[in-house]
C-alpha cells in the first residue's frame, strides 16, 4: 500500500463522494509522538484491505485542508489523528497513541 498525499482541499469533497472506506492519517513531521504513532501504523499496514485508500495530511504544510476535515466530518483537531470515513461520513476517528490500523480494520464491516 502507498500513502495518497492529502494536498488539495477538493480531495475532501472527492473522499466525501467515495463509496467504502477511506483513511485519513493527519500528522505533524515535527511531533515525536505523531511519528511513532505514523511508524505503528505504517507497521499494521498489511491488516488493511488492500483496496483501501489511505490518505496522508502533512498538517504543517496544509492547516486549511486540516481545518476544513474539522468542518467537513465533524472531528474535533487532533494530531496525530486517523479517521475512518464509510460512504462519506466519518464513522471512527482516534488519535495519538491510539492510532492504530489493526483497530481501523477491525471498524470496517465487510
Amino acid at each position: 500500500m502507498n500513502w495518497i498525499p492529502l494536498e488539495r482541499i477538493d480531495q475532501l469533497q472527492e473522499i466525501k463522494d467515495a463509496t467504502g472506506y477511506s483513511i485519513l492519517f493527519k500528522h505533524s513531521t515535527r511531533c515525536a509522538i505523531s511519528m511513532m504513532a505514523k511508524r505503528k501504523f505504517e507497521s499494521e499496514w498489511a491488516s488493511l484491505p488492500s483496496e483501501t485508500p489511505v490518505y496522508f495530511l502533512d498538517l504543517l504544510n496544509h492547516r486549511d485542508i486540516s481545518a476544513a476535515i474539522v468542518q467537513l466530518f465533524q472531528v474535533h483537531h487532533e494530531s496525530p489523528q486517523l479517521l475512518l470515513v464509510r460512504d462519506g461520513e466519518c464513522i471512527y476517528h482516534t488519535s495519538h497513541g491510539e492510532v492504530s490500523a489493526d483497530e481501523a480494520a477491525a471498524q470496517m464491516r465487510f
